[in-house]
């Protein structure tokens, strides 16, 4: 695990204070999350499309149906991947200082295809280990017809960025004397409990004793 070296896409031009190139950092706020938007360009148009992801030591994947258009035209081209967990909003003495404390990643380079059937099955595996220890084994093995039907894309992690900001707000020195309130108001993304399907036996264990999930 080495850090990355800002470059021109990725190097942080405003507020540059609160980048990081470190490993640490941005494998922390990758293995935070769930969600991530993948942004990429198909007959010059730009889309970014919202999906679910995890990370693999130097990789991060993604998956979907192999007949999406989005996964299909990404392969092989450049892309921007970008996670973001909002952390709190910011309220100053004036409307131009309100901000939000966040936590974000953004990973540039080319998206790659996992095309052997085995590593398909062992990513598709860790993807699922890596949210519910110990359920791959309870499922239905999956099947040829599913495997076939699945795409996965990675990206390495070998160029990118992280941004943070955390703390209170920042005001004109001649606002903090204004009888305005300002402080943090706290966000988190939190999972509730399981809701069972109602076709599943009432006294199933939802989940493996030791599940845990990840802090947004």
């Amino acid at each position: 695990m080495t850090d990355l070296p800002p470059t021109e896409r990725s190097r942080l031009r405003r507020v540059h204070e609160r980048g990081r190139y470190d490993r640490a950092t941005i494998d922390r706020i990758l293995d935070a999350g769930l969600i991530c938007h993948v942004g990429y360009v198909i007959d010059g148009l730009p889309y970014v499309t919202p999906t679910i992801y995890w990370r693999e030591g130097d990789r991060v994947y993604w998956h979907g149906s192999s007949a999406s258009r989005m996964l299909r035209r990404s392969e092989g081209e450049q892309v921007c991947l970008t996670v973001t967990h909002l952390d709190g909003l910011v309220l100053a003495r004036s409307a131009f200082h309100h901000s939000a404390n966040y936590r974000s990643v953004m990973l540039f380079g080319r998206a790659e295809l996992v095309a052997d059937k085995a590593d398909k099955l062992a990513r598709l595996q860790a993807f699922v280990e890596g949210l519910y220890p110990g359920r791959w084994k309870q499922l239905r093995p999956i099947t040829g017809r599913e495997i076939k039907a699945t795409t996965v894309l990675s990206l390495p992690i070998a160029e990118g960025s992280a941004k943070l900001r955390a703390g209170p707000p920042i005001d004109d020195e001649a606002d903090y004397a204004l009888p305005v309130w300002a402080g943090v108001i706290p966000a988190r993304t939190a999972l509730g409990q399981p809701e069972p399907c109602p076709r599943a036996p009432a006294d199933m264990m939802p989940l493996a004793p030791e599940t845990t999930f990840p802090e947004g």
